[in-house]
């Protein structure tokens, strides 16, 4: 999904550690490993907004950050990736708004939901300055377009794995990509909330259709 680090973050993948044995430990390694993930999104976004995307290089940032070029590496496979941290997480979100529903839950309702999550996240205040960088950038731009992409795939998979919908594979990724772009769509509007309801009116009836 296209959804960029945003300073001071408090969305976190780690959850708490197991009390007791050597979970403990694993619990407690996985903690400082995110926290070092964190740290250099962070210090990233700093630099980038500071000065500007294209001034800032990998070595700044793993300098600023106090880590070593590999291990920044360890955690983001590329510069582009620094901006967009929380990818994989809200692309997990999406497909378990199919995967999570319960039994016989609309499907449609469901990623509306998940959508006004998302759009409400890109929208909070101190997000201007974020996507302005982005929109400015073109390989920011090109990386976003990759990753909405990727995301509908994903999504359009696990619908049409979803027995109880019964659709074409064809049917799958058209509303994937509707889905994806009314993210993208609302995010821009002057006021993202109704955005999101009225281009889910269409895209429910489109799933009508299909």
């Amino acid at each position: 999904m296209t959804v960029p680090t945003t300073p001071n973050d408090l969305t976190s993948p780690v959850g708490p550690a197991a009390p007791t044995g050597s979970t403990t430990q694993t619990g407690r390694r996985e903690r400082k490993k995110a926290a070092t993930r964190q740290k250099i999104a962070d210090t990233a976004m700093r630099l980038f907004l500071e000065r500007g995307y294209d001034a800032v290089g990998i070595r700044d940032v793993a300098a600023e950050a106090d880590v070593a070029v590999t291990t920044l590496f360890s955690h983001f496979a590329s510069k582009e990736a620094l901006v967009f941290q929380q990818d994989d997480q809200f692309e997990q979100r999406l497909t378990q708004a199919v995967t999570g529903r319960a039994p016989h839950e609309p499907l449609i309702p469901a990623l509306r939901h998940e959508i006004h999550v998302m759009v409400r996240h890109c929208t909070a205040d101190g997000t201007a300055a974020i996507y302005r960088m982005i929109d400015e950038t073109r390989a920011l731009r090109e990386y976003e377009e990759s990753m909405r992409l990727r995301h509908a795939e994903s999504l359009a998979a696990a619908i049409a794995a979803d027995p109880e919908l019964s659709r074409t594979t064809m049917a799958c990724r058209t509303i994937a990509r509707f889905v994806l772009d009314a993210y993208a769509l609302a995010r821009e509007a002057s006021d993202p909330q109704a955005a999101v309801d009225e281009i889910f009116r269409m895209i429910e009836a489109a799933w009508g259709v299909a």
